[in-house]
């Protein structure tokens, strides 16, 4: 039986990012012809058809791909952490950290990681993506994401979970709004004033079904993918916004007009903002390392908007 070998496990890993195989073979630096012939031999040597390409429907993993694949990502990532460990001198953490992060809470967690984990750890090097769901899911399934910081709203099976902080949904105000001279707000009273939506899955679904376990409808006058814009159109009195509690913020937009904070009174909906990663897959001491440190400084933060 030929060798497989960690080129093979490394090609064929990458697969599940990409639609085609030229896809995959621009972004591997590799010719599509060596690409197909690696597959092919890989294929030849484990007994089993790993994937199927077809010119017309691109390219996609067999169910017996797909177990080879996550295998395959789990043998490269021990053989890294083999590498590194020979490297270390004193067994102090080295090497990188790949840490995907929810956009909406992003600007309200990365700079205490970025500013706080490296002067605890300065030989790691942590690389941020911040995106949604759609975008972080993905990325820790195939590997290019070690863990991700998201809330654990509709989240699939499959991935182990470690909480950071406990978040629960707010109504963001103009500071001279009505409804901000009490302490708490009713989705009631709010429902027939106009909402600027915060667009980005989970957070839409989960804010209509706040809505609907109410009876209620809200009256959206505009919808935004991101929270400081939600934040901007409030302070100028385009509307209200619904927004989940987040650590270290001020209520200030991003024009440093004032916005009011109030908790809904009954509560519309609690969460909590978790680190998550596949079951199958092993954190490495890095990553392990990084969700110690974002549990400790950030599940004693206080949390406003």
């Amino acid at each position: 039986m030929t060798d497989v070998t960690l080129r093979q496990l490394e090609l064929f890993s990458a697969l599940a990012d990409f639609p085609t195989i030229s896809a995959a073979a621009d972004h591997l630096h590799i010719s599509e012809s060596a690409l197909s012939q690696a597959i092919t031999a890989l294929e030849r040597t484990v007994g089993e058809q790993l994937c199927v390409r077809r010119k017309a429907r691109g390219l996609q993993l067999t169910p017996a791909g797909q177990h080879f694949a996550a295998r395959a990502r789990g043998i490269l990532a021990d053989t890294r952490e083999l590498v590194l460990g020979a490297k270390g001198d004193g067994g102090g953490l080295r090497g990188p950290v790949k840490l995907g992060c929810f956009a909406s809470f992003a600007s309200a967690v990365v700079p205490e990681i970025l500013d706080g984990f490296p002067r605890r750890f300065p030989e790691v090097d942590v690389e941020i993506t911040v995106g949604t769901h759609d975008d972080l899911l993905p990325a820790l399934q195939s590997g290019r994401l070690d863990v991700a910081i998201v809330y654990d709203m509709l989240l699939p099976t499959g991935y182990t979970q470690r909480e950071i902080f406990p978040t629960e949904l707010e109504a963001v105000l103009p500071a001279d709004h009505p409804l901000a001279a009490g302490d708490a707000v009713d989705l009631a009273d709010l429902a027939p004033e106009p909402l600027v939506m915060y667009e980005s899955s989970p957070s839409t679904a989960n804010t209509h079904s706040v809505f609907a376990a109410r009876g209620l409808t809200p009256r959206i006058v505009a919808s935004v993918p991101q929270v400081i814009l939600v934040q901007a159109l409030v302070a100028r009195g385009v509307g209200y916004g619904l927004l989940m509690s987040r650590p270290n913020s001020i209520p200030v937009s991003v024009e440093g007009r004032p916005l009011a904070v109030r908790p809904l009174d009954p509560p519309g909906m609690g969460t909590n903002v978790v680190a998550i990663w596949p079951e199958e897959m092993a954190l490495t001491p890095r990553a392990a390392a990084l969700v110690d440190f974002a549990v400790e400084a950030l599940g004693s933060a206080p949390a406003s908007l």
